[in-house]
């Protein structure tokens, strides 16, 4: 297998962005957060996941990681806060992912990884994997995932295997998955195609924790992870964008019509 030495590097230059997420299958974007929007989604995250902790929610993947069980996963914070809708219907993030599976699109789910301390990695795996291969020519889904904390290579940046993405498979037993961290700053986008094999890097750090914010998106003949019908708080339909809505699933591009209508 022959793929590219590096990942592409990050820029605040979208059209860029997206000419790397369309030949690498990767792209991040700094400073797309920032302020005090940065620090409300991070407190928010930080919070929601302390309540699943205290409340016996928490959730950790231990059979997927090499070492121990320090990752934590917070699923559907669309219902944790306002700040995150604003992340799920972002229109930098919605820019680059519809750049890649157009329009209409939904979103699949909204959760978020934190890696402690001594975190160990996670299998390399490709997001597209539900597929049965061979896979399509072109991606059927893709993530953007918005960096809370600095991501680097000693608290766990997330890693990928470059130009993976360009043989529309898994990863099997024979495959040389070596893989390179995307190193980013707090508040940057990364946005990646369902193709690319990536993991979770080792945080190898004494005290730091390294946060992701992933929304999952595919095309519409997809059903989403999270049932968003039963999980939702009625309050994030209530209030939400027209493109939030669509991507939700609560339009006819998602699950259908209504009484021979579109939902709302």
């Amino acid at each position: 297998m022959t793929t590219r030495a590096t990942l592409p590097a990050p820029t605040n230059d979208l059209e860029r962005a997206e000419h790397d997420l369309e030949e690498h299958g990767i792209c991040a974007v700094t400073d797309v957060l920032e302020g005090e929007t940065l620090r409300a989604v991070k407190d928010g995250l930080y919070a929601a996941a302390a309540a699943d902790r205290t409340w016996g929610r928490e959730e950790r993947f231990a059979a997927d990681y090499a070492h121990d069980e320090t990752n934590q996963r917070v699923w559907n914070v669309l219902s944790r806060g306002p700040v995150f809708e604003n992340l799920a219907a972002h229109p930098t993030a919605l820019r680059l992912v519809r750049s890649r599976l157009g329009w209409p699109m939904l979103l699949g789910n909204l959760s978020a990884n934190i890696t402690g301390p001594g975190g160990g990695e996670m299998m390399v795996h490709a997001d597209q994997r539900f597929l049965q291969e061979p896979w399509p020519a072109e991606p059927q889904g893709a993530n953007a995932a918005w960096c809370v904390d600095d991501f680097t290579v000693d608290n766990g940046a997330t890693r990928f295997v470059p130009g993976s993405h360009l043989l529309n498979r898994s990863p099997r037993p024979e495959d040389d998955t070596s893989s390179v961290p995307m190193e980013a700053p707090a508040g940057s986008l990364v946005v990646f195609d369902s193709r690319l094999w990536h993991q979770t890097g080792f945080n190898r750090t004494a005290d730091r924790r390294r946060a992701a914010v992933f929304g999952w998106y595919t095309r519409t003949m997809y059903r989403p992870q999270e049932n968003w019908f039963l999980s939702l708080d009625p309050a994030v339909v209530q209030f939400a964008s027209e493109e939030l809505l669509v991507l939700l699933g609560y339009k006819t591009y998602g699950f259908g019509m209504v009484n021979g209508r579109s939902p709302r």
